[in-house]
């Protein structure tokens, strides 16, 4: 139904296309992508342009997404030419849970910054998804110390670690990390096409 877009490197994106043709998805980017994708033929429809701090309410879908900073580089490999990919995002998701609202942080490609405190304070993500791989992250050290100032967060999953031969960063790393910084999250490591219920 919808492909949220953090930023344009091709371990991200080089799939978007493809989907969006064969489903007829919505996406949501940030305006530069979403004028990028026009030209490649997706709908004017189908792309949902939004910038970092706008909400979006799905309402048919029963979810909200407010867009988050992270600090990265973004590019579009276009046939061999590198476009600007507008900035990276984040991701908040609004999920309703009853009487409350269930909310999680997709940090996506990022390192530390300060204002992930302020991420925890304002939205008060329950679960947060961080990447730990270094090289072109942040790795278990800095998402150690991201967790202990996402102080709402209650569990982590690690992301953006073990593609890459130098992405060195391992969950085990993320968790020996843990012990070193006043966090008290629970890391569930997922395997692709696992669900985690709870």
């Amino acid at each position: 139904d919808l492909i949220l877009l953090t930023h344009t490197h091709d371990d991200h994106f080089a799939d978007c296309l493809p989907i969006a043709k064969a489903t007829g998805c919505y996406i949501l980017a940030v305006p530069e992508v979403c004028a990028y994708l026009g030209s490649k033929g997706i709908a004017g429809d189908k792309l949902i342009a939004v910038n970092k701090g706008g909400t979006v309410p799905f309402d048919d879908l029963g979810f909200a997404v407010t867009m988050t900073h992270a600090d990265h580089t973004s590019s579009i490999n276009d046939n061999g030419t590198m476009l600007y990919g507008g900035e990276p995002m984040g991701f908040i998701l609004h999920i309703p849970d009853g009487e409350e609202t269930f909310t999680i942080y997709h940090a996506g490609d990022t390192a530390i910054f300060g204002d992930m405190r302020l991420l925890s304070e304002i939205y008060t993500p329950r679960l947060a998804l961080l990447p730990i791989g270094d090289h072109f992250t942040m790795g278990p050290r800095e998402a150690a110390a991201a967790s202990a100032l996402l102080s709402s967060v209650e569990h982590v999953i690690p992301i953006h670690y073990g593609t890459f031969p130098m992405l060195t960063g391992t969950p085990e790393k993320f968790s020996e990390a843990l012990s070193h910084v006043e966090a008290t999250v629970q890391v569930a490591t997922m395997e692709p096409g696992e669900t985690i219920r709870g």
